[in-house]
């Protein structure tokens, strides 16, 4: 009977605290140029937009029920004149730093998260909006198969003439070029039976195999995971230790094209630069906005909790 008890206020409190933590995104640059990430949700984080330069990170902390996107923007400068700040790519229309409620304007590699209140996390790389930069999404700290996915290949340097934008700075979807309902998955093609992959999503598929390639992709392009923060790296390296040790590869040849892609099983995450161990005071006053979702301070919260019970 005792250990019927101790089950369930294990899982109980299991519950409450996943409820409760959100999650933390860590936004990294590994590319060797500034990017500015863009961010838009149905609450506004900390910033809907910042600046990030090569080797530089910075972490975020949304509530549980928040979904967004996050992508990078490329190539932006402010007009001497006018104060106005542009991008190359990914440009939100804003004409400031920050994105105050807008997304990205296409072509743009987009990561997108619905974070659960006490139950799974949903999140995808997309491209179908095109692509504009390399991106991958690793969990951290979660229960559940929690993969990684994203682009890694630059597929800029492998875009179609009819779907390079400029100089070969960003990579439009099918769609964006042509605009037809096939490509755009609308009219007569706004279903899974009538809407297929076209030779372009295809293109965009074999060189990343785990990110959504056209609307309609989501068998093999959405993933789950309970209780995670999550790293948000541009540009990341395929021979990069994380991918050294913890790679899943799946190389895929068309049209004379060979592509690999890295996942790790777990990811590895990294812990929030600004964590200084003081969120549980402010926790239980209700001022903290730190998360409390790492295994570590689970078992700690728990093994106290239970032990209240118990010896009391």
């Amino acid at each position: 009977m005792d250990s019927l008890i101790f089950s369930i206020c294990l899982l109980t409190l299991i519950s409450i605290f996943q409820g409760i933590s959100g999650a933390t995104f860590t936004i990294v640059n590994k590319c060797d140029y500034t990017v500015w990430p863009g961010i838009l949700g149905q609450t506004e984080l900390d910033s809907t937009g910042f600046e990030l330069p090569s080797g530089g990170s910075r972490s975020l902390q949304a509530p549980p029920g928040w979904s967004g996107r996050f992508w990078g923007r490329t190539g932006c400068t402010s007009d001497q004149t006018t104060g106005q700040f542009t991008c190359q790519t990914g440009d939100c229309g804003s004409t400031q730093v920050e994105c105050k409620g807008n997304g990205a304007t296409p072509p743009a590699t987009l990561a997108e998260f619905t974070i659960g209140s006490g139950n799974q996390d949903f999140y995808d790389v997309s491209l179908v909006d095109g692509y504009n930069i390399p991106m991958i999404v690793e969990p951290s700290s979660g229960s559940g198969m929690c993969l990684s996915t994203g682009c890694i290949n630059d597929l800029n340097r492998q875009c179609p003439t009819e779907l390079s934008v400029g100089s070969g700075v960003a990579c439009k979807s099918a769609c964006e070029a042509f605009g037809t309902p096939e490509y755009c998955c609308s009219g007569a093609y706004a279903t899974p039976d009538t809407c297929k992959p076209s030779v372009y999503s295809e293109m965009f598929k074999v060189a990343c195999p785990k990110a959504y390639s056209y609307a309609y992709d989501d068998a093999t392009s959405t993933f789950t995971c309970t209780g995670a923060d999550y790293t948000i790296t541009f540009c990341p390296s395929s021979t990069s230790q994380k991918s050294a040790s913890n790679t899943v590869a799946a190389t895929a040849t068309a049209t004379g094209t060979t592509a690999t892609t890295y996942g790790s099983i777990t990811g590895t995450g990294q812990v929030p630069t600004d964590y200084n161990g003081s969120w549980l005071p402010g926790l239980l006053t209700g001022e903290s906005s730190k998360t409390i979702s790492e295994a570590a301070l689970h078992i700690t919260l728990l093994a106290s909790a239970i032990s209240f019970v118990f010896l009391s």
